[in-house]
């Protein structure tokens, strides 16, 4: 049966736009509870790793976090990392499992309310109508480049990490990286590991020891039950949700990324990168306030982690604590790509989210999604796959079939309570307090 067949003038209880590990996990909930839907997918299942990862790309979470719902991680390494290739198989092995009802390579082009109450989708192959909506497209949509980049001279490569692969993919040359999130930082090392002279723009994101005293960090902070904190339990919440993630990465069994290490054997750093003028590049002076900050922060997550160990009597080896191994002498400030033979650059700057296709009052005014644990104030229309949805869990592996469970049974309670009323429409518009879910 074809898209457009199974799709144009047909009626769900639920549409689930999205089919990465969010959608197809709400997709198995829904399933388990009788609930008939359809999972949009704009793409193949896995697009997002197998066409916006590099070639030796793989998680920094271990395995054991891989847990969909009804399909825990299948192989026999639980404390490796999961290359991309795997990475793509365990989700084509989650829809051979459970068979969701996937339509791919569709996409939806507007989503609407109408007057009556039911959603309206619009698709590139018909459209069609559902009760209620879950939004699981995550929140990385479209590659995020600073106006600053189109100052740089046309004779300069220029990718975005998204679309970055090998160090082979850019021309001979040294390479400028600009940001240190987890994908900057692995993509400097990537290049520097390959040979290439990498110039880094380090940013104020944290960092985390791979192991520590005998144990991969996640396995500490999984058993001191950091990853089950709520959003709520924080007075920051909006904060913690903007948050740039620890750099760290599980690459050949996993290890720590020492960017003053990297620097000691031969990577040039720099502080933010400030000002693009032709060739000439401005640094801000926060080099040494930026690695201070980074080491800061895994230094205090190691000190929780022995406060935990003495506080339940755990037998755990001692271990000398990190000494930095290269200071910067000076904050370079300015940088001349000619005289420094740099021929490409790769902005680790993020992503954009794109919502225009929503028409639905729902964002607030930085258009992130305002709801709770997924739900908004429009009644029916939902979200998952949100990174801090309601953990630190919510947009990976390890947590996103916890939120999808909810949303499954908060969709179910409102379906009876909906049978109750008569229909969807006179269902209380504040379903988060009205249905009784924990």
């Amino acid at each position: 049966m074809s898209p457009a067949t199974r799709l144009s003038g047909t009626h769900y209880s639920v549409a689930v736009v999205g089919g990465g590990q969010a959608g197809l996990s709400v997709s198995h909930e829904l399933r388990e509870r009788g609930i008939d839907h359809v999972v949009i997918e704009a793409h193949r299942v896995g697009r997002e790793w197998r066409e916006r990862r590099w070639d030796s790309f793989c998680l920094v979470t271990p395995n054991w976090q891989c847990r969909l719902p009804g399909y825990p991680y299948q192989g026999d390494d639980p404390d490796g990392f999961m290359v991309r290739d795997d990475i793509v198989r365990y989700l084509e092995g989650y829809v051979a499992h459970f068979r969701p009802p996937l339509v791919e390579g569709v996409t939806v082009t507007r989503l609407r309310r109408s007057p009556s109450g039911v959603f309206e989708l619009a698709t590139t192959e018909g459209d069609f109508t559902a009760d209620q909506v879950v939004i699981a497209t995550g929140p990385y949509h479209a590659p995020s480049l600073p106006p600053m980049a189109q100052r740089l001279p046309d004779s300069l490569t220029q990718v975005h990490s998204s679309r970055y692969r090998n160090p082979a993919q850019l021309p001979p040359g040294a390479v400028l990286v600009v940001g240190t999130g987890q994908s900057g930082c692995q993509i400097a090392e990537d290049l520097h590991l390959a040979g290439r002279q990498v110039h880094l723009a380090v940013g104020s994101a944290p960092r985390v020891a791979r192991f520590y005293r005998g144990r991969d960090c996640v396995a500490w902070l999984d058993e001191m039950g950091h990853y089950a904190k709520s959003i709520d339990d924080f007075d920051d919440a909006g904060a913690v949700r903007m948050r740039v993630n620890h750099y760290v990465t599980g690459r050949d069994g996993g290890r720590d990324i020492d960017l003053r290490a990297f620097a000691r054997d031969g990577m040039r750093l720099y502080g933010r990168l400030t000002e693009v003028g032709g060739t000439e590049l401005e640094f801000a002076d926060d080099l040494k306030v930026n690695l201070d900050h980074a080491d800061a922060v895994a230094e205090g997550i190691k000190d929780a982690i022995d406060a935990h160990i003495t506080a339940h009597g755990i037998a755990a080896p001692d271990e000398p604590r990190y000494v930095p191994v290269w200071e910067p002498d000076e904050q370079p400030r300015e940088l001349d790509l000619d005289q420094a033979d740099i021929t490409s650059v790769v902005w680790s700057t993020g992503f954009r989210r794109d919502h225009r296709w929503i028409e639905a009052p729902v964002f607030d005014g930085r258009g992130y999604p305002m709801h709770w644990r997924g739900a908004t104030s429009v009644p029916g229309l939902y979200f998952l796959g949100l990174p801090w949805q309601h953990s630190w869990g919510s947009g990976r592996f390890e947590a996103v079939g916890r939120d999808a469970e909810f949303l499954a049974n908060h969709i179910e309670a409102s379906r009876r309570l909906a049978d109750v009323c008569g229909t969807l429409t006179g269902a209380p518009t504040d379903l988060a307090s009205a249905l009784p879910i924990g």
